[in-house]
C-alpha cells in the first residue's frame, strides 16, 4: 500500500527523521554537554509492529538492558515498524546514518547481498544452535562484519525463533503439484526454493500478512511458529498447517548500527552491547521455544485439526532445490563463495555432531504420539 505525502504517518516520520538529524548537529555541537553526563540517544526501528510478542519483546528487552546496563550514558528510543521508516528499510536507514540501530532480520537485506541469508538462516541450514556456534566460533561473525562493511552497518545476533513450521496453506500439500500456481508469503532463499517447484513468492512485512489473505492475494503463508502464528489468528483463516519447515531451520535476529556510530562508541560501550546481544540471544530463543510450545496446544484446539506432516517425496524435492538454491549463492561473486563455503562446511560439521547426539536422542525420547493430548 502507498502513501501520499500528505499521510500522517509519512508526516510523522519525516518529523522524527527532522528531529533526529537536529538532535545528531545539537549533541555534535554541545559536547562538553554529553561529558557531563547527557546520555547519547540512539533511535532503534524496528522491522516488527509494536504488539508482536517474541521479536518485539526482543527489542524491548535490548533497549531496556542497554540503557540500564550503561546507566542512562545510552538511551535507546524504540520505533516500530512504519513509525520512522518501512519495516524493509532498516538497513537502508542505518546505512545511511538515518538511524543509529535496528533490529531486525538480515534475509530482508538480500536485495544488496543474497549472502545475507545465511545470517538469519537458509533452507535446509543450520538450527539455532548450530547457527550461534557457526557465528561465534566458526568465522560467521567476520565473514557477517566483511559483508556489512561494504554497505556501513554492523550487526550482532540476538536471537533466534528456532525450526520454524512449514507455513498455512488454502489446500492440503499432498505432493509436489501442490506448488504450482500457489502464491505465498516467504522471505529469504526459501522464496526462491518454492519458485523452483512453481510457486510464486511475495515478501510482506508481518503487518501485511493477514490483509494480504483476506484480499486473497496471497494462497499460502509462512510467518514465524505457534507463538506468533495464533497471535495473528492464521488459525481463523486458513485449515493446512504444516511442519517442519524446510525454510527457516534456525531463524536468527539481530540488531545493526550505523558504521560510523559503531565505530564512534568507546570500547566498553561496544562490549556492553556485545554483552546484552549475547544474553539475548539466549533470552529470545528461550522466549520462542517456550511459548512455542504453549501456543501450539492453543492453537489446535482452536484450529480443530492437526498439522500436516510434509509427505516425504515432497520434502526430498525441497531438498534438492535447497541445495540448488544454496549453492548458487557461491557462484555470485568472492564473498558469496566465502559465505556459502564456511556455512556448508560448518552445516557437515554440525550434521555428524548433531546426527549422534540431538537428532538420536530426539527420535528415542518416547514421544510416539505428539499430538495425544490436544
Amino acid at each position: 500500500m502507498t502513501q501520499t505525502s500528505n499521510t500522517p504517518a509519512l508526516s510523522r516520520r519525516r518529523a522524527l527523521l527532522a528531529g533526529g538529524a537536529a538532535a545528531l548537529t545539537g549533541a555534535a555541537l554541545a559536547a562538553p554537554a554529553i561529558a557531563q553526563g547527557a546520555p547519547r540517544v540512539i533511535r532503534m526501528a524496528t522491522s516488527w509492529p509494536a504488539d508482536l510478542g517474541g521479536l518485539a519483546d526482543s527489542a524491548k528487552r535490548v533497549a531496556e538492558r542497554v540503557t540500564a546496563a550503561s546507566q542512562g550514558r545510552l538511551s535507546i528510543e524504540t520505533y516500530w515498524a512504519g513509525e520512522l521508516v518501512g519495516a524493509l528499510d532498516v538497513h537502508d536507514a542505518a546505512a545511511a546514518g538515518d538511524i543509529e540501530m535496528y533490529h531486525s532480520a538480515e534475509y530482508y537485506f538480500q536485495k544488496k547481498h543474497r549472502g545475507m541469508n545465511f545470517f538469519t538462516t537458509v533452507p535446509m541450514g543450520l538450527t539455532s544452535v548450530e547457527q550461534a556456534a557457526w557465528i561465534e566460533y566458526g568465522g560467521g561473525q567476520e565473514l557477517w562484519d566483511e559483508l556489512n562493511a561494504t554497505f556501513g552497518v554492523k550487526a550482532l545476533a540476538v536471537g533466534s525463533t528456532g525450526v520454524q513450521m512449514g507455513g498455512w496453506f488454502n489446500k492440503e500439500i499432498t505432493s509436489v503439484a501442490d506448488f504450482e500456481g500457489l502464491t505465498m508469503r516467504m522471505p529469504g532463499l526459501g522464496a526462491q526454493v518454492i519458485t523452483q517447484l512453481g510457486a510464486k513468492a511475495v515478501v510482506l512485512p508481518g503487518g501485511g500478512i493477514v490483509e494480504a489473505l483476506f484480499d486473497g492475494s496471497i494462497d499460502a503463508t509462512e510467518w514465524v511458529g505457534p507463538y506468533n502464528d495464533l497471535q495473528f489468528g492464521f488459525q481463523k483463516l486458513l485449515s493446512n498447517y504444516v511442519y517442519p519447515g524446510f525454510h527457516e531451520p534456525g531463524t536468527m535476529a539481530s540488531i545493526g548500527f550505523n558504521q560510523a556510530f559503531w565505530d564512534s562508541l568507546t570500547t566498553v560501550d561496544q562490549a556492553l552491547i556485545r554483552a546484552v546481544a549475547r544474553a539475548e540471544l539466549t533470552n529470545h530463543t528461550a522466549d520462542y521455544y517456550g511459548n512455542n510450545g504453549l501456543a501450539l496446544t492453543q492453537l489446535l484446539k482452536e484450529a480443530g485439526s492437526k498439522p500436516r506432516l510434509l509427505p516425504d517425496d515432497v520434502w526430498d524435492a525441497l531438498a534438492r532445490a535447497s541445495a540448488e538454491v544454496n549453492a548458487s549463492v557461491a557462484q555470485d561473486d568472492d564473498m558469496g563463495r566465502r559465505i556459502y563455503d564456511s556455512y556448508e562446511a560448518y552445516r557437515r560439521l554440525m550434521g555428524t555432531t548433531t546426527l549422534v547426539s540431538q537428532a538420536e536422542y530426539l527420535s528415542r525420547r518416547g514421544m510416539t504420539d505428539l499430538f495425544a493430548d490436544v
